[in-house]
């Protein structure tokens, strides 16, 4: 079978039916990214319209990569955070043309693609010794569980407390229906996944969406636009043309290239996305067993170049910087272990194109469980650290801690690689901190007095 032949499913102890299962479980998570992405970058001026297009490419494009050429489950899409520091940040706050940050993806993209083929970024990501990669792990268990907290409208931002219980008796009663679904299907996935069923997390995020869908029919759960609760009916009013991207496609300014401020946005966009790219490798690949025997990821550069490249097809498309997306982990939970997994996304993408109203009808309350549960799942990788040696209980905890406190990937790592590196040199334990540790630190110390 050509399937087989192309992703090795039998050597890696799958198939065609679970992989695809995978797939889409992993769409399911991550297609809110085909809402959200619009609505942020479009602040920049950018056509909201040519931005989805340019979404549902650069993720259809980059998960297929990853699939092809990395043989792995890792999907990608414009990612998070980064769209946003794109769109606020070197936009809106920095003064520079959405055509200008557009070219300092790209530029970081290409810059990527060489730190790829010269295997300095296999070198960082090898280098990180195995307790670190255990609290990376984690760490980005705990993030997950937070963003599908706030996701589901349970986790609000506080200003006394910063963040803190959404209160049932005084919110919208749409968003009430939202938490209480949120729960309902939270219990679903984790009844099916205890009982062991295939495609728990896939078929936990339908019967949740469906649950409220005839809710909303039987006028139970009222949508509410202004909280952000919309109707849970696909809209297919609009019909599914797919619009042109003749707008952002290729519209690259080169005239401030030159320009110093112009290589701080490029060497910061590079930091954000090389680190939280290396995180979720490391996190999800620990949690599905991936790593072989030295802690390293087989294949590790093809699946960083499809990254650089998938970047570099982004900004020619006309999005935000394109990289691995954490909910990857929801497909490897449910057996995801070939790039039939990122393939399958990719395709979905690619579909979303046509069937955009079914795919932007999936709440977030629906979503919101998966993650939960999927986070659940990556936080078991603590009962694999070493607590008695505090050279490394430490760091790893400040790893862990990092991530959902800093609401960031890179800076969990930031602060594990310092304080790993700082306790090993000062408790003369010199011998277990590699060179590339010493200097990933001074960089990183750096990165604080100047991006």
């Amino acid at each position: 079978m050509q399937l087989e032949k192309i992703f090795k499913l039998q050597q890696k102890g799958t198939n065609v039916r679970t992989e695809v299962i995978a797939g889409a479980t992993t769409f399911a998570t991550m297609a809110y990214i085909l809402a959200v992405n619009p609505n942020i970058l479009s602040v920049t001026g950018m056509d909201r319209n040519a931005i989805f297009v340019a979404t549902a490419l650069a993720a259809a494009v980059g998960s297929i990569l990853m699939g092809l050429m990395a043989n792995l489950p890792f999907a990608l899409a414009p990612g998070m955070g980064l769209n946003v520091f794109f769109a606020f940040s070197v936009c809106c706050g920095m003064g520079y043309s959405w055509q200008d940050a557009l070219l300092a993806v790209a530029v970081e993209g290409v810059i990527f693609v060489v730190l790829s083929v010269t295997h300095v970024r296999q070198a960082i990501f090898n280098a990180i010794p195995e307790v670190l990669k255990k609290a990376i792990s984690v760490g980005i268990g705990l993030f997950i569980i937070l963003i599908g907290l706030i996701n589901a409208a349970i986790v609000v931002k506080d200003d006394s407390t910063v963040v803190a219980l959404n209160d049932f008796r005084t919110v919208d009663p749409a968003v009430r229906m939202g938490m209480i679904l949120t729960i309902v299907g939270l219990l679903i996935i984790g009844i099916l996944h205890i009982k062991k069923v295939k495609g728990s997390i896939l078929i936990g995020i339908v019967v949740t969406w469906v649950i409220g869908m005839i809710l909303q029919g039987v006028g139970v759960y009222v949508p509410s636009p202004d909280s952000g609760m919309y109707s849970l009916f696909p809209d297919f009013s609009q019909g599914t043309q797919i619009s042109s991207i003749s707008l952002t496609f290729f519209k690259f300014n080169f005239s401030r290239i030159l320009e110093v401020r112009f290589w701080i946005v490029v060497i910061s966009f590079l930091f954000v996305d090389m680190f939280d790219t290396m995180g979720t490798l490391i996190g999800v690949a620990m949690k599905s067993d991936m790593l072989d025997e030295k802690g390293e990821l087989p294949r590790l550069t093809w699946a960083l170049l499809a990254d650089a490249i998938a970047t570099i097809i982004g900004a020619i498309l006309g999005t935000s910087t394109t990289t691995t997306y954490v909910e990857s982990s929801a497909g490897v939970a449910e057996g995801g272990k070939t790039g039939l997994t990122a393939t399958t996304t990719g395709i979905l993408f690619a579909l979303a194109l046509f069937l955009s109203p079914i795919f932007l009808a999936i709440p977030s309350f629906a979503t919101a469980p998966a993650l939960i549960m999927v986070g659940v799942m990556m936080i078991e990788a603590i009962l694999k650290i070493d607590a008695s040696d505090y050279s490394n209980w430490i760091p790893a905890v400040l790893c862990i801690i990092g991530m959902p406190f800093c609401y960031s990937i890179s800076e969990g790592i930031c602060w594990g690689v310092i304080s790993y590196t700082v306790f090993k040199l000062f408790t003369g334990k010199r011998k277990e901190v590699q060179p590339a540790m010493i200097v990933l630190t001074v960089l990183f110390v750096v990165k604080y007095f100047i991006i």
